[in-house]
């Protein structure tokens, strides 16, 4: 799946903090010690609670993680895009360009990111939607990751933005489910993404990356803005654009799928 090369490039990378709870030993102390991390973050005492009392390692995150990290090789272009960019899916794509098209000229107007862009992206993460989002307990993948030493404090920082996420009102405990590494949503945003970039686009109060069609598309494009796109500048390979992708993956590979699908999209 696409959202795996993505953790796998993003998990890779540190991320400091100024302290950690400590890793790899009892499970239950060093969820009291995150626990109080997140009261000194502003996290309610009652989210910390129904978020992390039932909170257990789970050992098919951590299966999955290490196989995942071990096998992770950079794809072969042609072979990748090939799979995914097929004609179905280019159907598929059309359509959604077509049904959203008031929404996504509003989004371009907004962010400056052209329709077939932000759809390619959508249409790859979790075919527009209909995919497989992902449907583990967010806030118990992202505790057992953190637990686990190798990049505890990445993980420890992912699951107090997710507690947040809780404590906003934007999705409730029992609605945020995601993928392997916490990834949550349509376009798949890893918590911190989702406290950063998300965008109430369809004006209820709330960022609801899993439900909302408006939301998911206006918070990826935002994504791609804050980071630097250029609005009606090109986004081929080598260009500036091209490489503010690279914040939203950085395989080449990847990104170089987007541009193909984004073209095949816009009839190139």
């Amino acid at each position: 799946m696409i959202r795996r090369i993505v953790a796998a490039v993003l998990l890779s990378l540190p991320v400091p903090v100024a302290q950690a709870a400590q890793c790899g030993g009892d499970f239950s102390g060093f969820i009291a010690q995150v626990s109080r991390d997140a009261v000194a973050a502003g996290i309610s005492r009652s989210v910390i609670d129904s978020g992390l009392g039932g909170a257990g390692l789970d050992q098919a995150v951590l299966a999955f993680d290490r196989k995942q990290r071990s096998s992770f090789s950079s794809p072969n272009f042609e072979a990748f895009a090939a799979k995914r960019v097929h004609p179905a899916r280019i159907k598929r794509g059309r359509e959604m360009l077509q049904r959203h098209a008031a929404l996504l000229s509003r989004i371009q107007q907004r962010f400056g990111v052209p329709p077939q862009l932000v759809v390619a992206i959508w249409g790859l993460e979790t075919d527009f939607g209909s995919g497989d989002m992902g449907n583990r307990p967010v806030i118990r993948t992202l505790a057992t990751l953190a637990w686990d030493c190798r990049r505890t404090e990445l993980f420890q920082r992912e699951l107090i933005a997710a507690l947040k996420i809780v404590q906003r009102g934007d999705l409730p405990l029992s609605d945020l489910k995601g993928a392997y590494a916490g990834e949550i949503g349509q376009t798949q945003f890893l918590p911190s993404s989702y406290i950063k970039y998300g965008v109430d686009f369809d004006g209820n109060g709330h960022v609801d990356l899993r439900h909302s069609v408006p939301d998911v598309l206006a918070s990826t494009a935002n994504l791609l803005k804050v980071n630097g796109w250029r609005a009606g500048a090109s986004y081929g390979e080598g260009s500036a654009n091209f490489q503010v992708l690279r914040e939203w993956n950085r395989s080449e590979v990847y990104r170089k799928t987007i541009v193909y699908f984004a073209g095949r999209l816009a009839g190139q």
